[in-house]
C-alpha cells in the first residue's frame, strides 16, 4: 500500500513538473518513476543553464518609462490653440485651454501605445525563452531514452 502511494505521488509530481513546460514525457526504455524523476530534474537544470531561461522563475519585463506629467505636450498644444483661436475669433485664452487639453490627451495615448508595444515585446521574449528551454530539455530527455512531445 505504501509503495502504491509513493508511485502515485511521484507520478503526480512528474506530471506537474512536466506540464508547466508544456512537455509530455514517456519513459520509452521502461525507466522507473524514481529514475524518471531524477532524469527530469537533471535535464531541467541542464536546460536552464543551456537556454538561460527558467520557466519557474521567468524574467520580469521592465515597465515602460513614464514621464511625470504632460507639460511639454500641454504647452505646445496651448501655444497652437492660442494661435489658431487668435486668428479665428480673437480669443486666445479659450484656444490655449483647448490646445492644452488636446496636447495632454495626445501624450497619454502615446504613452499607452508605448506600454502596449513594450508588453508585446516582453511577451515575445518570454515565449522565445520558453521555446529554447523546452528544446534543450527535450534534447536532454531524448538523450536519456525518453519520448518527448
Amino acid at each position: 500500500m505504501i509503495k502504491i502511494k509513493l508511485i502515485l505521488i511521484t507520478t503526480l509530481f512528474l506530471a506537474s513538473t512536466s506540464s508547466y513546460a508544456g512537455l509530455v514525457i514517456y519513459p520509452a526504455n521502461d525507466q522507473s518513476p524514481e529514475q524518471q524523476q531524477k532524469d527530469e530534474g537533471e535535464c531541467h537544470t541542464w536546460a536552464i543553464s543551456n537556454s538561460d531561461y527558467d520557466p519557474a522563475n521567468p524574467p520580469v519585463a521592465a515597465a515602460p518609462e513614464q514621464t511625470s506629467g504632460h507639460t511639454g505636450s500641454r504647452l505646445r498644444g496651448a501655444a497652437r490653440g492660442a494661435l489658431i483661436a487668435e486668428v479665428a475669433d480673437g480669443d486666445a485664452g479659450k484656444g490655449a485651454v483647448a490646445g492644452a487639453v488636446a496636447g495632454g490627451s495626445r501624450e497619454r495615448r502615446s504613452q499607452r501605445k508605448a506600454g502596449n508595444e513594450a508588453q508585446a515585446s516582453a511577451d515575445q521574449a518570454q515565449q522565445a525563452g520558453l521555446n529554447e528551454y523546452n528544446k534543450a530539455r527535450s534534447a536532454c530527455l531524448e538523450g536519456r531514452g525518453y519520448s518527448v512531445k
